[in-house]
This record gives C-alpha cells, structure tokens and sequence, in this order.
C-alpha cells in the first residue's frame, strides 16, 4: 500500500486522555479513534493487526478440533431467564425492547446462546465431545473503561465453548485449551504470559484460570512466588501466615473508652494489630442472613472470596442491620451473637492465633484473650483473607510477591449450571438422560493488541512483532523528487509486493525526521530506507525497528535479504 492513500494521521503529541502506552500509540500511530466511553473505530492498521490476531486465533482453535460458529450479537431476555442469569447480572448487562415489547439484551458473554443454539443438536453420548467457538462483537457496560483497548464496553471476542460426558473428558479438553491458548501468545508476540488461578466470578463452575501478561500497565494483582512458580489472582490466592499459638488465658473483659478501629484498641491496649480479631457485618448470604466475617486485626478481607463462601456480593451491613442481631457496631464480635440470626464465618488466622483482642458487644469495652476453639467452637472456619507481599508461599517455605497483570484470555469448568438449567440432554449409552458439562474459553481480541504494545515498545511507539504487525515491511523513500530515488523505490515496491511480501511504501516525499517519525509510530517490524547516499553504493539500509543501525544491502539483494529475514522470524 502507498501511504500517501492511508488515511489517518499520525499525531506528534500524546492525547491528554491517553495514560497508558498502548492507548497513546494507537491514537498517536492512527490505529483506533474514540466514538464514545470505551467505543472505538478501527482505522486501517489498527484493523490489519486485529484480521492477524484472529487468524492465529482461529488457526490454533481449528488444530484442537474446534468448529466456528457465529452466534447474534442480540439475544432475547428468555435466554437469560432460563439460565438464571437475568436476575444476577446488574446494570453491565445492556437491556432493551423491541418495538413488541419483548425484553431483549446486548450479549456480553454467550454461555446462554451456545446452549440454545446445540441443545437441539445434541441427541447422544455420540455426539460429544465438541467445542464450538465464535469471534463476535460484544458489549459491556462498564462502569469504568480505561486505558483504551485495555478495558472497553464494546469489544471483539473469540470465545469458544465445549461440551463433555463426564469431568475426566472436561479435564483433558480444559488441558489442551491451555496449551492452545500458550501457543496462541507466543505466536501473537507475549510468550511471557503467565497462567494463573483466578475467581470464576459471573460465569461460574469450580475451576478457572486466567493468561496474564505481567506489566505495570495491568490492573489486576497477581500472586507469584519466586521460588516454586506459584501463580495466582489476588482474588483467589493463599498465602502462608505465621500463626501465634499460646496457652489459653482466661477471658477477661476491659474498659477500652471511645476505643473502637483496631488501631486504636491496639495502642490503647498496648498490642500488635495481628493479636487482635476483627470483625466485619455483610448485609446478608444466600439465604438473606446477616454475615459476621471474622479476621485477624492486621489482615484485609477478601471479598471476592467471601462471596464464594457466602454466595452473595459482599456488602457492608447497616448499623440497624448490626444491632438486630445483638452486637454492637464499633465494639462487634462473634461473642454473644446468636447463630440463628447471623452467619459467622471465621478466617483460619483466627483458629491459629491464641488470646486476641476482640469486641465485647458492648459500649467502650473490649474480651482480652479471645480463643476460637474455646470460646466459639464449631465455627465455619475458611481462606477469606486477602493476600500481602511477603506472606508465605502455600506451596514452598518462599515468600510471596506482587505483580500487576493484564488478562488477556481465561478459561473456566462451567460445569452444568447452563446445560441443567436449560434443559440440554443426551442419551448415554444404557439409553438414560444425562446433562453435558461445559467448559467455556475467552481472549480478548483488542486487548490483546493492545498488550502486546505494552509489551513491545520504545519511547517512540510500538515494535510489533511480525505476526501480527500491519505490514511486513516499511519502504521509505528520502528525496523521491530525485529520478534515481523514485524509480530504486517504485521497483522494490513492486518485486517486493510481487513476492507476496506486505509492504507499507512512504510515497510521500516528506522530509527524513516526518518519515522515521511517522515508521516509528506504526512500528513496522523491517524497513527499507531508499535514499541518495544509500544509492551511491548501489544499496538500501535494512533496519529493524527498534535497532539504531541497520544494513546496508546490495539493492539487487534487498528482495531476497527480506524475504529471508521474514522466514526466519516466522
């Protein structure tokens, strides 16, 4: 392509709105162009880089069997009613009418539509297993887009979904998506990216991971322990506490007067936050009880996997709500509460400590020498505590670090809670009903690209690899007003297009400064650079972007010397 007909400018400044680096190449490189909060249009390279991506996506799908399908973007209301999910999902789920009347919704995520769409295509055991994938426009409307491709509302997904038996055949499917989803990165230019366990959040089942590519861009926490490889979702991730064992005081109560956040009752009473106990009310579970969580005083609850636990969202109770059930909010402890009015759940930091600080449900008064064992036996006792640096590894005597994390795909054990709840069957071989269980499989595709700039970059813009680059090969040519420039240039633009080679050719006779610029912010991963000097010696500069000096290469040999620089790259 000639650039004097791409449109779209290339910007000498970073948009104020841009924070990230991706989002300030791809506006300065004239990749994406905003519409709206988290809505962009595509321009031409940004698109090129997109068709790339899902090619190796759809190429490493197809390897493991899988079958492409194209599901609506608009889905009825009903599907999210059968599922159950209508009534759980909040305002990120876009909802409307048609003009009859009937509720329809924007799909964010198509657990619901694949069950639809095979429910009747699915007879007998002999039809599974499979796996179905789609890569579909999606909308979600976030509360929050940032960072340009990084989080948006309306976005391309691939997403596939497979069917299964039994859980030993969901297992071995889960296995070789993973090793897709590995060759997938590597092959899109990140084969940094981590797997890591992760919450399955909205989409259920028991089991799911997610591909990180660990950055300071990222705005997810990630677990990591040097020393064994552990790897986990701040929200689900264990961390190994020492505990503070002791012989069992007696229980004394004390006057802690306008004492009431544990680093004040810590100071008044002269002790470490981590001998006190904090407690903490949830408005209520699943069953609409009132939640007392229960946590060692220098610890943070993770609420992502309270709500795992509780199967609720985790939201903090009113004082009323507090006071029905016999504590006493700013003095509140397990002591006293009745069971039968509110669910406790306790952290294991509690059951490993002896004679903490805790409320004594009481105005200005405190319980010394609280000991679960004995003074609350029989609680439910669970990991509901957020994870620090420098905890210990669940795995290894290593010590825990955190790292920030872009996901760039996940894959989650759905289980049945679609198939049984939308009513899928097969007949399994002694003619009996059984329910597929599924497995479900996303990559952002805009992310991705924007990923993988924050990965590769300079301070001039992005070093694409060539798999996914928008063009092979930028030809720029320095005084095309000069005869022998134009004709050196206009002839390698053709050998190399014959040749199947993807060339860019600067056709622009711009000064050198506009031209290397501008073949900056594209980031075009080889360059050709045509000029009088260069001609002198009958050859061209081949220049990898990203390198300050190139090669000079015979110009009878250029064609050849990149085609062989592009197969080995390959």
């Amino acid at each position: 392509m000639r650039q004097s007909d791409l449109r779209g400018k290339r910007l000498k400044e970073s948009p104020a709105e841009a924070s990230l680096d991706s989002h300030v190449f791809l506006l300065r490189g004239g990749y994406v162009r905003q519409v709206a909060g988290g809505i962009y249009s595509l321009l031409h390279p940004g698109l090129r880089v997109v068709r790339k991506i899902e090619r190796i996506i759809r190429e490493e799908m197809n390897r493991i069997g899988g079958q492409e399908v194209l599901m609506p973007v608009v889905l009825p209301g009903s599907l999210w009613e059968e599922s159950g999910r209508a009534a759980t999902v909040g305002a990120e789920l876009a909802r409307f009418t048609d003009r009859a009347g009937q509720p329809l919704l924007l799909g964010m995520t198509h657990e619901e539509a694949v069950v639809h769409l095979f429910r009747n295509e699915v007879e007998s055991y002999r039809d599974l297993p499979f796996l179905a994938y789609q890569i579909q426009t999606k909308f979600r409307d976030e509360p929050r887009s940032r960072g340009g491709l990084i989080r948006v509302r309306e976005f391309t997904m691939k997403d596939a979904y497979s069917f299964h038996v039994d859980q030993a055949d969901l297992e071995a499917w889960y296995e070789r998506c993973r090793e897709a989803y590995v060759r997938i990165f590597a092959r899109a230019g990140i084969p940094e990216t981590v797997v890591v366990a992760s919450d399955s959040g909205m989409m259920g089942g028991a089991v799911a991971h997610e591909f990180m590519l660990l950055c300071d861009a990222g705005e997810d926490t990630i677990v990591t322990c040097p020393a064994c490889g552990y790897h986990a979702n701040r929200e689900v991730a264990e961390g190994r506490l020492a505990g503070h064992p002791g012989d069992p005081a007696a229980l004394e109560r004390v006057h802690t007067p306008g004492q009431q956040t544990i680093e004040e009752v810590a100071r008044f009473l002269g002790v470490e936050a981590r001998q006190t106990a904090k407690a903490v009310f949830y408005h209520r579970d699943e069953d609409d009880r009132p939640v007392l969580a229960v946590i060692r005083g220098d610890l943070e609850i993770n609420e992502a996997k309270l709500a795992r636990v509780i199967r609720a969202e985790p939201v903090i109770a009113e004082h009323d709500r507090i006071r029905a059930v016999g504590a006493v909010p700013g003095y509140a402890s397990a002591l006293a509460v009745s069971p039968s009015a509110c669910r406790v759940v306790v952290d294991h930091s509690i059951a490993g400590s002896a004679n903490l600080v805790c409320g004594a449900n009481e105005v200005d008064h405190h319980y010394l020498n609280f000991n679960l064992e004995r003074d609350l036996p029989d609680q439910e006792t669970v990991d509901i505590a957020r994870v620090r640096g420098g905890d210990g590894c669940p795995r290894c005597e290593g010590a825990l670090e955190l790292e920030r994390g872009i996901e760039v795909g996940n894959i989650f054990q759905l289980g049945d809670r679609y198939t049984a709840a939308m009513g899928m069957s097969y007949l399994d071989e002694q003619g009996r009903a059984g329910v597929p269980i599924m497995g479900c499989y996303g990559i952002g595709v805009g992310r991705l690209l924007a990923a993988v700039i924050e990965a590769r970059h300079d301070a001039h813009g992005p070093i694409w690899p060539l798999s996914i680059a928008p063009w092979q090969v930028h030809l720029c040519a320095l005084k095309l007003d000069q005869p022998q420039v134009a004709a050196a240039a206009d002839a390698l633009y053709r050998d190399l297009a014959a040749v199947g080679v993807e060339v860019l050719y600067d056709d622009r006779n711009e000064r050198p400064g506009v031209q290397f610029a501008d073949a900056d912010l594209l980031g075009i991963p080889l360059r050709l650079v045509v000029s009088p000097r260069n001609l002198k010696e009958s050859g061209v500069e081949l220049i990898r972007r990203g390198e300050r000096r190139g090669d000079l290469v015979p110009l009878r040999e250029a064609v050849s010397t990149v085609r062989a620089r592009i197969a080995a790259d390959e």
